[in-house]
């Protein structure tokens, strides 16, 4: 990691499951946060693979394909591999260590009234959890700890799922030394997007997405398609601004401002149709997505770069957990018999 100064800067921890492409949502929700975040701190992105398997254990031959496009997307965006770390979790097998030693310091009872537990089994269907879904929460604390990071990105109606982590990390310092910090929460305004459907939070799965990498085409495919205002019969009727994904959209994406205003005020006037609203809608999102698309490609043409971040970010990884796994087990008792030999396999 290049670094222009020698103040220690604190440390981040956050990322993603290589579930597919990331789209606006992602954009809104925690991209364009990150790529400011990693001007002010020493930023590690975890790509979670094996989070995956907590709630899927079939269609993984897509996984391998997914984590390259998150990576490129990652680039075309500004993350940049030189100021921050992106890393694979299942090239980091140490996590699956420490996760093993803290899972040790906490209870079924305890896991079972993580909120977002009954929300996930819900969502999917499951009706009872699996043991890696009850533990998923001390994986996470695994890989926040792993690489001791000082805080962790989330939005305000997240912040008990850093609870957990912390509670792990203040037992094994109670228990065996100070050998975790205790990760504060980086609260932000982390907005959700609403889908092209106007009803549910963008979503691959849901089919109500705009992918960064999508060609100007099928942006303008999609946004004519768009949800607007049902009550709205003809151009003539007076629309509804508030509460219109279309507009929603015109307020994040679009810069132009006096335009904007101009269609806010036309539309409640019924002196707009949809169809112009939509048009100036997709040409301001391809405006938007035309340089990240520029430098998608660019990036996609270079053979070798994404496995070349990938090994080098998981190689960094390795070298601050291997060091934490050292702390742990040394203020445990746990390093009999460990020789450099037996490290070097390692």
């Amino acid at each position: 990691m290049n670094r222009a100064n020698s103040m220690p800067q604190k440390r981040i921890l956050t990322g993603d499951r290589p579930t597919g492409r990331l789209h606006l949502g992602h954009w809104v929700g925690t991209l364009k946060n990150r790529v400011q975040l990693q001007y002010e701190y020493e930023c590690f992105f975890i790509i979670a693979d094996y989070h995956i398997l907590t709630t899927r254990l079939e269609g993984l031959g897509e996984i391998e394909q997914n984590i390259r496009d998150m990576v490129l997307d990652y680039l075309a965006v500004g993350i940049d591999p030189e100021r921050c770390t992106i890393y694979l979790q299942s090239l980091v097998p140490e996590v699956t260590e420490l996760h093993l030693l803290f899972s040790m310091l906490t209870t079924v009872p305890r896991l079972q009234r993580v909120p977002t537990l009954k929300e996930v089994m819900r969502s999917l269907h499951i009706e009872t959890a699996s043991y890696g879904l009850l533990g998923y929460p001390v994986l996470q604390a695994a890989d926040i700890l792993m690489v001791r990071a000082d805080l962790v990105p989330v939005g305000k109606d997240q912040a008990s799922h850093l609870e957990l982590t912390r509670e792990i990390a203040t037992r094994f310092n109670n228990l065996y030394g100070p050998v975790f910090p205790l990760p504060e929460t980086l609260i932000g305004e982390v907005p959700t997007l609403v889908g092209t459907d106007g009803k549910h939070k963008m979503s691959k799965s849901l089919n109500n997405a705009i992918f960064l990498s999508d060609d100007p085409a099928t942006v303008e495919k999609r946004v004519m398609s768009m949800y607007t205002d049902p009550t709205r019969i003809r151009a003539t009727d007076p629309g509804h601004v508030k509460g219109n994904p279309v507009f929603t959209y015109h307020d994040i994406f679009n810069p132009n401002v006096e335009e904007v205003n101009d269609l806010k005020k036309r539309y409640r006037a019924g002196r707009v149709g949809d169809v112009e609203v939509k048009k100036k809608l997709a040409a301001a999102l391809n405006a938007f997505l035309d340089p990240i698309r520029a430098r998608r490609a660019e990036f996609a043409a270079r053979p070798g770069l994404i496995d070349d971040i990938i090994h080098a970010g998981s190689a960094r990884a390795r070298r601050e957990a291997a060091e934490t796994l050292r702390l742990a087990r040394e203020a445990m008792g746990l390093n009999y018999f460990r020789t450099p030999a037996l490290e070097a396999v390692r």
